[in-house]
């Protein structure tokens, strides 16, 4: 996917959706290692999932270091799945996270026309409240296939 820079700063971040500054090896560390759901993803696979998402990235203003990242599942009409949230341990705790997802469901909104993403979180259901994500209103509805 092409896209370009959000246009949203946070602090000494910059928040961007092009792909070209991910830093695909940092990512793959990021998930592989510090996440409950994705320790032990194989690299190529993470590239795979790059490859076939909207990333977005949060950057040092002065280094252009990758700070923090997420993707965004999106058939870029009706549909779009948060994933892969992940804060570097040095820039937690001043509220990149909340503002590297709103700056995704704004890109969306502004972008596709989409209001509304699905996310799954063991943890951080607080910092999505921030940004206006609530429970499913009828989680019976829903259904999954796969490990769960």
């Amino acid at each position: 996917m092409t896209e370009t820079t959000t246009g949203t700063f946070h602090g000494p971040y910059e928040i961007s959706a092009d792909p070209a500054r991910i830093d695909a090896a940092r990512v793959h560390h990021w998930i592989s290692t510090d996440t409950y759901w994705g320790v032990g993803r194989p690299r190529e696979k993470q590239d795979r999932a790059i490859a076939g998402s909207l990333n977005f990235g949060a950057y040092h203003r002065d280094t252009g270091e990758i700070a923090a990242y997420a993707r965004v599942v999106t058939d870029g009409a009706t549909f779009a799945w948060l994933c892969d949230v992940y804060v570097d341990r040095p820039a937690r705790g001043a509220g990149l996270g909340t503002a590297l997802v709103d700056a995704a469901l704004d890109h969306l909104e502004e972008t596709y026309g989409l209001r509304r993403m699905l996310l799954s979180t063991a943890d951080a259901h607080g910092v999505y409240e921030k940004v206006g994500f609530r429970p499913l209103e009828n989680p019976d509805k829903w259904m999954a296939l796969g490990h769960q």
